[in-house]
C-alpha cells in the first residue's frame, strides 16, 4: 500500500501536466485570478491601513515639506502644524512651519511664545519653503497672492470645504479639532507621549510625541472644542486622553491665562452695552477697531448672557467687516446662518460649524454691495443676522 502512495501521485501530476499542456487558456485564466486576488489582497491591506501609517509613509517620501497653516493661526492649527512637523521630522524630512495674516491675540500670542513654535509668515507664493505643501487646519490655500495656484501634497483638516491633497488628504467635519486628527496619527503609528521630565531617548518606541506637541495637541483640542464641551466628539475626548500624560501643566497654564489687553476689555464692553437683543438672538456692531482677534473674544462672552442663545458680533477694520458667530441653540447653525446671512452680498465668504463660525466682506461707499451692485446700509447686515438666525433666509 505504501509503495502505491507515490506511484498514484505521479500519476495524477503527469495528467495534471498533460491537461495544461493541452489547455493552456485554461491555466492562463486560473494564474491571472490568483494574480487578481493577491493584488486586491495587497490594495485592501494598503486602503484599510491606519490613516495615520499611510500619512507618515507619505511624509517619508520627501525630503523637505512646507506646512502651511491657515491665515491668522489659531492654537488648534499651530499645533496641528507641530504635530505633522514632528512627525516628519521623524522619518527624516525638513520640515518648516508657515502662515499667512498675522498672530494678535493674547492667547495665540501666548502659544507660540510659551512652547517656543517655529513658524514664520508669507505673503506670496514665492515665500513657500518647500515645493510640497501640507494643508492643516483648513483645506484650501488662501490669505495670501498667488494661494490659488498651490497644489497641496496633503490636506489635514476639520472644517467643511472642497480642497483635497495630491497624495493624502484627510478632512474629518465630525471631529471638533485638527488636533485630534493629528494625535490619533501619533496613536496609529505606536508613538509614545514623552512626560516633561524624561527624554524622548529614554523610550522604547520608534516614534514619540514630545512634551510641547504634546502640551499643544491638548491646548488645541480644549480651544477648539471649547474646554471639550461643545462641537466634539468621543475621538477629541480618545486623542485629548491619549496626548495627557505628555503635557506640560506649568507651560498649559500658562498659555491659558495670558494677561488680556486693555483694548479687549474695551471692546467686550462696547459690544455687550451695544447689544441688539431679540427673543433669543443677538448682534453687536462694536464699530471700527484695530484688532480684529478681539471680535470672537467678544462674541464668546455675549453668548453666555442669560437668555441669548445665539449671537454674533461685526467690526471694521481697514475697509472690511469682520463677523464672529457663536450659538449654543440647536436650531443655530452658526457657520450656515452666517453664510447664508452674506450669500447675496459681493466680496463676502462666511462659515464655519455648528457652535461657532466667522466671515467677512468689504464696505463700499460706506455701505454693502450685493451681487446685483446696490449698495444697501451697513444696519441692512443686522437685519439679514437676524433673520438668518430665525431660519427666515
Amino acid at each position: 500500500m505504501g509503495a502505491a502512495l507515490p506511484e498514484l501521485g505521479s500519476d495524477m501530476l503527469g495528467r495534471l501536466v498533460s491537461t495544461a499542456l493541452a489547455n493552456p487558456a485554461v491555466v492562463a485564466a486560473v494564474l491571472a485570478g490568483a494574480l487578481l486576488v493577491v493584488v486586491a489582497l495587497y490594495v485592501v491591506r494598503r486602503v484599510t491601513r491606519p490613516r495615520g501609517t499611510r500619512f507618515l509613509e507619505a511624509l517619508s517620501r520627501l525630503d523637505e515639506v512646507a506646512i502651511l497653516l491657515h491665515p491668522n493661526p489659531d492654537p488648534d492649527a499651530m499645533a496641528t502644524g507641530m504635530g505633522v512637523a514632528s512627525l516628519a521630522g521623524q522619518v527624516d524630512t525638513d520640515a518648516r512651519l508657515q502662515y499667512p495674516g498675522q498672530i494678535r491675540h493674547q492667547e495665540n500670542r501666548a502659544f507660540r511664545t510659551v512652547l517656543d513654535v517655529d513658524i514664520e509668515p508669507i505673503d506670496h507664493v514665492s515665500g513657500l519653503a518647500a515645493e510640497h505643501v501640507v494643508l492643516v487646519d483648513h483645506n484650501e490655500p488662501r490669505g495670501f497672492a498667488g494661494a490659488d495656484s498651490v497644489l497641496p501634497f496633503a490636506v489635514v483638516d476639520h472644517h467643511p470645504g472642497e480642497g483635497s491633497g495630491e497624495a493624502f488628504t484627510d478632512v474629518r467635519t465630525d471631529y471638533g479639532a485638527a488636533s485630534s486628527v493629528v494625535g490619533e496619527y501619533f496613536h496609529d503609528v505606536g508613538a509614545e507621549p514623552v512626560p516633561p521630565a524624561k527624554h524622548e531617548s529614554e523610550v522604547g518606541s520608534d516614534y514619540t510625541v514630545s512634551s510641547t506637541v504634546a502640551t499643544g495637541l491638548l491646548y488645541g483640542i480644549l480651544t477648539d472644542t471649547n474646554r471639550l464641551t461643545a462641537g466634539c466628539s468621543a475621538a477629541d475626548f480618545a486623542a485629548a486622553g491619549y496626548v495627557y500624560p505628555g503635557i506640560d501643566e506649568d507651560r498649559l497654564t500658562r498659555i491659558a491665562n495670558p494677561e488680556v489687553s486693555t483694548e479687549v476689555l474695551e471692546l467686550k464692553a462696547r459690544a455687550i452695552a451695544g447689544r441688539d437683543v431679540r427673543g433669543p438672538f443677538g448682534v453687536s456692531d462694536v464699530g471700527r477697531l484695530s484688532n480684529v482677534d478681539a471680535i470672537p473674544q467678544a462674541a464668546d462672552e455675549l453668548v453666555q448672557l442669560e437668555g441669548v442663545t445665539a449671537v454674533v458680533v461685526l467690526g471694521e477694520c481697514n475697509g472690511t467687516i469682520h463677523l464672529s458667530g457663536r450659538s449654543r441653540d440647536d436650531r443655530v447653525h452658526m457657520g450656515d446662518t452666517l453664510d447664508a446671512a452674506v450669500s447675496v452680498l459681493r466680496e463676502a465668504s462666511a462659515g464655519g460649524h455648528a457652535r461657532m463660525g466667522g466671515g467677512q466682506l468689504s464696505l463700499r461707499d460706506g455701505g454693502i454691495e450685493t451681487a446685483e451692485g446696490d449698495i444697501v446700509p451697513r444696519d441692512g447686515l443686522r437685519e439679514r443676522l437676524f433673520d438668518a438666525m430665525a431660519g427666515d433666509i
